[in-house]
Parts: C-alpha cells; structure tokens; sequence
C-alpha cells in the first residue's frame, strides 16, 4: 500500500465508545487496539482533582466515585455553547471534551503508526451544520489534520462492501475496480449509544450514493439503559422506600450495572441488577421479555424512521437488496426480530458492528489520498484504482432563509430540500430595503416546519461590502451550498455590477477562532492519561 497512507487514521467518535483504524500496508482497515489493548475506548473523560485528564476505560470505571467530575455522552451536546453540566467545577464546551476523547485516540494510534497526519472523523448522518462544525472544531483542538467529515452510514457502507470484496476476491488493492459489479440498494441501520441513522444507499463499481437518509440525534442505548434505571429504581423505591436516583453515585453505578445487564440480556433470556444505595441493596430480576416491553416504544420510533427513508426514496422492500446492521446496540435481539420482520430477509451481521464506521472512515481517507495523488505521474495501482472511487451524500436537513411572512411573523423559505445530492448549490434573489444599504443579514435555517422559529438556526449570514448608491429594492442574490461533507456555506452577490459580496458567517454559539487556537494551544502541552 503506498506511504501517502501511512499516517491516515479513521475515527468513529461515539457517544458511549470510539474506534480507530488505519490501512495496513495491504491496504486492509484494521482497528489500532488502544493503550489497554482494547479495540474500542469509552468515550468518557475524568478530571482529576489536581486537573488531571483521564479519557477511557479507567474515567468510566471512576464515573461511580466521582460522578461531578465525569463526562459522559459528550457528543449529544455538540453544536451546544457548554456541556449540559459542569466537570470538576468548570463548564467546558463539548468540542473541548470531544478534543480530549480525540486526542487520546490519536495517542494510542501514534504509539502504533508512528505520527499522524491525517484522520477522517465520522457523525451521524443527521447532524446538523452546528454538530459538523463542532466536531471539526474538535479535531482541531486535538491537533489533528481533518480531511473530512463522513455521515456514519456511508462510512458502514464502505466497510461492508470492503470486506465482502475482499473475502470474495481476497485482494484489497482492486476494491475499487472490481466489488459490486451489479448495482445493489442497501439500507444502513446505525443504533448506537446514543445516536439513531437510516439510511438507504445505492453502491456500484465506481461509487456510493445515499438516496434517503433519517434519524435522531438523541436516540440512542443510553435512553434503552435509562428506562431500566427507572424500572429498577422504582422497584427500589418501592421495597426500600428511597429512590437510588436522587444520589449522583448511586444512579452513576446503576447505569452501568444497567448497562451489563442490557449486554447479558443479548445472550441470555433472564439477568438481574443490583442495586446499591443508602447503604441497602437489593438485587432485581430482568428478563429479556421484560426489557423489551419496558423499551419496545423506543424500538418502534426506529422502526417508523426506518419505514420513512424507504418511502422518501420512493421504494419498496422489495427493492432493497441487503440491511446492515451497526452500532452496539444492534446486537439486541428486539432490534434483529424487529428488522428481519419488517424488511423480509435476515440483517447482515458479517462485520463486528463496533469496528466498521472506523474502518469505513479510514477506506474514505485512503480513496481521498488517492484522489489527491491519482492524476500524479507517479500513480499507479491501487491509488489510481481508489482515486476514481465517488460517494455520494445527501443532506439530512432541508436549508432554507428566514423571510416575512404575511402576517408579520417569519417563513421558512426552503432552498435545498432534505435528501439533495451533494454537493449542491441553489441560489435566489432578495432586495434592499433602504436607498444605499451597504449591507444584509441573512438568516439560515434548518428544518422542515414552514414556520422559522420550529426550524433550527444555524446562523446568520451577513453579507458586507456591497456597492455604494444602490437604490431602495436593489436585487441582491443569496447562493447556499452544501458541501459534500454537509458543511454549508453561503455567497452574496450584487447581480447588477457583478461584485461578490464579503461573507462573514455568524454561528450560533460556535466557539470563535481565537478560543478555538487557545484550546488547541493548551491541550496540546497536557497530558492525556
């Protein structure tokens, strides 16, 4: 496998656990075992009293001791301007913890590869712009080159298809040549700990491309876990008369023997947790039939999501060609039951569910790398054969502008509708409201309600430098784009004289470049144990 690979790593930043991988020197995505040996690492960060920063299997282990001084399921609150509480006293932002999460991972591989030059990182694929941006920012902080951000279903994609080829042909190098030689339409399943993705994708010899995408950005194994710490506690509560949830350690401890259970239940029919609280315990018994009554209305918000991207994309199930199952919390048996029912055919479970958004993430990075260097004098082999490789994506969310509605409130002017092809660019034209307005601010939305304060916005735009004199109702174009990761971007021009407008993009609660180079300043002299 050429050298341009060798310092490329992917990261699939979960909420309750990460992965990394890289490309081996065959070409193979092979998941880099962290400094404990393990292939994932829980994606929770401790601060020591004395400012310590532990990130991993031992900062979980302390989340029982030292509940106030842990993070948890960070990721559910990127795109926030602070976590949802503080950490050893202090409000961070979630790019911030995020950056610790990244560095770690990035240490542990650096041990293995040697320096690390560039890294793929993944989000679900119903981030909004906000989420993207804050995760980018993040690897930033952590000192890392980010080629891309990759929707984690196209990511799973990748991998599968990878891994069948090989299995199939037992060579890596002509993946991109030679796999799927007839078109198939697969629909991804992605449950993980704290996040929820559908999406359906279409894959041939030369390309990916997302034709629907869905989901739920807090959906996820940690709302599964927290019926049962509600289940328990009340049960609790009622033999002991004291509610376990009221204790910060006590409810730490209780989740995660909640979460054991939940892994027990995958395998056996019955399991019980135990339950330690005001110094009193008591042991309650689980079964799987249980657990599944107790989550079934979670299960059925999946199900309604998944039966809504195969509709928006106008097909049957019929038409459906494979259903590939990632994230942990796939390995329930409810969610296998549930789609082998309503899709009609068995999930493939061929790739360790854990692993395969890191190694679809490092296979992205390898096909860019081989873009980048393709047309080179020097390409041949698997960099010319990847270099030709596409995918495609759609975005999550509709993008629109906030415009005056009739009745004097706000609409949802919608440029790009949800499960557009990226990249896209659509443009449309609005006009001065005063004689020589140098200026015009624009805001952009995200969502489908018509009203503009149901959408989510994502910032304004203000467009500057425009033309001096230019009379009252001059036209001023507004163009958005959607860049093939799903970052958005915005143009404005003065279509009379020509002249492109300045563009300076005020985010919602976005951390500013100046903090965003301290972080990574500071971070980069501490220590991550």
């Amino acid at each position: 496998m050429p050298v341009i690979f060798s310092g490329l790593i992917g990261i699939d930043l979960g909420t309750t656990f990460s992965c990394v991988a890289h490309l081996t020197g065959d070409g193979m995505p092979t998941t880099i075992p962290n400094r404990e040996g393990d292939l994932v690492t829980p994606s929770v960060v401790l601060i020591e009293e004395d400012g310590a920063i532990v990130v991993g299997r031992e900062a979980k282990r302390s989340e029982c001791l030292f509940p106030d001084r842990t993070a948890v399921c960070v990721k559910r609150d990127m795109g926030n301007p602070q976590y949802s509480r503080p950490v050893g006293g202090v409000m961070y932002r979630p790019e911030v913890l995020s950056a610790m999460i990244l560095k770690r991972l990035k240490e542990d591989a650096e041990r293995k590869l040697g320096v690390v030059q560039h890294a793929v990182i993944t989000v679900p694929a119903y981030f909004d712009d906000t989420r993207r941006k804050a995760t980018q920012d993040a690897g930033l902080i952590a000192g890392l080159h980010v080629l891309d951000i990759l929707n984690e279903p196209t990511a799973a994609a990748l991998a599968y298809t990878f891994e069948s080829h090989v299995r199939k042909h037992g060579q890596a190098a002509t993946f991109a040549d030679q796999f799927a030689r007839r078109e198939l339409t697969v629909l991804v399943y992605d449950l993980g700990g704290g996040t929820f993705d559908v999406s359906l994708v279409k894959m041939s010899h030369d390309r990916f491309e997302t034709l629907a995408t869905d989901g739920d950005v807090r959906l996820g194994g940690r709302d599964w876990d927290e019926r049962i710490v509600n289940y328990v506690s009340e049960e609790f509560l009622r033999e002991k008369r004291s509610d376990p949830r009221t204790d910060a350690e006590s409810l730490a401890a209780l989740y995660q023997s909640v979460e054991q259970a939940k892994h027990a239940l995958s395998v056996r029919a019955n399991t019980r947790i135990l339950v330690i609280h005001d110094a009193q315990r008591m042991s309650v018994d689980l079964s799987r039939e249980q657990f599944d009554r107790l989550t079934q209305s979670l299960l059925t918000r999946t199900q309604m999501t998944t039966e809504l991207v195969v509709e928006s994309a106008g097909l049957t199930w019929s038409e459906i060609d494979r259903v590939l199952l990632v994230g942990g919390m796939t390995r329930l048996p409810q969610v296998r039951d549930m789609l082998k029912k309503l899709t009609g055919r068995d999930p493939d479970v061929s790739v360790a569910p854990d692993e395969v958004v890191a190694h679809g993430a490092a296979i992205h990075g390898g096909i860019l790398l081989s873009r980048a260097q393709g047309s080179g004098p020097n390409s041949s082999g698997p960099v010319k054969s990847w270099a030709s490789f596409q995918t495609i994506d759609v975005n999550s969310h509709s993008l629109g502008i906030a415009v005056r509605a009739a009745d004097g409130g706000y609409a949802n002017s919608i440029l790009i509708p949800k499960n557009t092809q990226l990249p896209v660019a659509r443009s449309r034209t609005y006009h001065t409201s005063v004689p020589n307005q140098r200026q015009v601010r624009v805001r952009i939305l995200e969502g489908e309600a018509r009203e503009a304060e149901a959408c989510v916005q994502i910032g304004e735009f203000l467009i500057q430098g425009l033309p001096p004199n230019l009379p009252e109702r001059a036209p001023i174009e507004v163009e958005c784009r959607y860049a093939a990761d799903g970052r958005i971007s915005v143009v404005g021009r003065d279509p009379t004289s020509g002249q492109l407008a300045e563009t300076t993009i005020i985010r919602q609660g976005g951390i500013e470049d100046k903090a965003l180079h301290r972080e990574a300043k500071k971070l980069a002299t501490t220590e991550i144990q």
